[in-house]
């Protein structure tokens, strides 16, 4: 069964018809708010953005399939912010704050600041870990996509690529694995490589079966050929 989250890669949703830089960035001003929001929350530093990330995945199917995208960001900003201890359901409702949240004032991060902060990203990159397994040119086998340590568990390997061949083309050193972080199981950095497939390789009826879909993917995702 797939994941309700997992739609990329999938039949029957219709052509993607891109704008090229015609719409506004934000169609609406709360979507702005929303992401200064999430944003300005993570700089807590009481989850990683994978913890978000799963946490947005982790939304109901009902609730995920009828919010719009800023309300998942939004809806996933709530549930972390109660599991994490800084604001209660009832905090929320309210508007009120408490001790916890005061404690954390000292990380809250000023306007004048956001451009420098911003602009440092969040560097996954790591010097630690085990030595790369595969070489450019190399093929390689996916896994079937899926958490291999926490069932439904949050993963990077979209599942119209699992049980494919593809061709390492990149090689980007050790970067943390967000299969382990977003379950608050550690870091567990490992080689992350960027990996071609064809297009007839990942679905049977492509529209251009001679292009190449790259992906970047962690060494835990891939068995030699």
């Amino acid at each position: 069964m797939s994941r309700i989250h997992d739609m990329g890669g999938r039949f029957g949703d219709g052509a993607v018809t891109p704008d090229f830089g015609q719409e506004p960035v934000f169609k609406e001003e709360w979507h702005g708010r929303a992401l200064a929001l999430t944003l300005a929350s993570g700089f807590l530093g009481q989850w990683t953005l994978d913890e978000g990330r799963h946490m947005r995945e982790s939304l109901s199917p009902n609730d995920y399939m009828r919010f719009s995208y800023y309300e998942k960001w939004l809806a996933g900003l709530a549930n972390l912010l109660v599991e994490k201890g800084v604001v209660s359901r009832d905090e929320l409702e309210n508007g009120s704050t408490n001790t916890a949240a005061e404690a954390l004032l000292a990380r809250v991060i000023k306007a004048e600041d956001v451009p420098a902060r911003l602009s440092k990203g969040g560097p996954t990159e790591r010097d630690v870990g085990p030595k790369a397994l595969f070489a450019v040119g190399d093929l390689v086998k996916t896994h079937p996509a899926g958490n291999t340590t926490v069932p439904g568990g949050h993963t990077r390997l979209p599942i119209y690529a699992g049980g494919k061949t593809g061709q390492i083309v990149a090689i980007h050193g050790n970067h943390v694995f967000p299969d382990t972080n977003a379950h608050q199981a550690g870091e567990a950095p490992e080689p992350l490589y960027t990996v071609a497939f064809k297009a007839n390789e990942l679905w049977k009826h492509p529209d251009g079966p001679k292009d190449l879909v790259m992906l970047d993917l962690w060494q835990s995702y891939l068995a030699p050929l």
